[in-house]
């Protein structure tokens, strides 16, 4: 993999935002995934809506957007960004005792949406997680990852 220049580090090496007004407005789109790992019981309580603390999926659905819009604020040199679309989806998979998280995040700027997408799903985890760990403490969140991107110069590109 080629090394690319830190970006993020002036000439003297202190820590910068990066000047992004130079580059053109595209319509920038990422996806990202990951999982949260669990028994086949919690799994299916969580589907079935029997948790105490009331509705997991949608809780966590608000908390992953809500995340995205925020992401600015949390990292500390990612640009604010005006988002046009997030969207938190998941699979449930009781067999496997396990829920995919996939977030897909929008904008047209001058800068990409992976950070957002990534928080999203990260975010979205932790309130599934918050709210069914008083059933299964143990379980875990894995595999966040980026799997998609577009907009840009790089224009498309797919992750494993």
């Amino acid at each position: 993999m080629k090394e690319r220049a830190m970006s993020h580090l002036d000439e003297s090496g202190r820590v910068r935002m990066v000047d992004v007004s130079g580059k053109p407005d595209t319509v920038r789109t990422a996806v990202a995934r990951g999982r949260v790992i669990m028994s086949q019981e919690t799994c299916r309580r969580i589907a079935s809506g029997e948790l105490a603390k009331g509705n997991v999926l949608t809780t966590a659905q608000l908390a992953g957007i809500m995340a995205a819009k925020k992401t600015g604020d949390l990292i500390p040199l990612c640009h604010p960004l005006p988002l046009t679309h997030v969207d938190v989806r998941f699979n449930l998979r009781p067999e496997e005792g396990a829920i995919e998280i996939e977030a897909e995040a929008k904008c047209v700027g001058k800068t990409g949406v992976e950070m957002e997408a990534l928080t999203a799903v990260a975010v979205a985890a932790l309130t599934i997680y918050d709210m069914a760990k008083s059933l299964e403490p143990e379980m875990r969140i894995e595999g966040i990852r980026l799997v998609k991107k577009s907009g840009g110069k790089s224009g498309e590109v797919v992750l494993k």
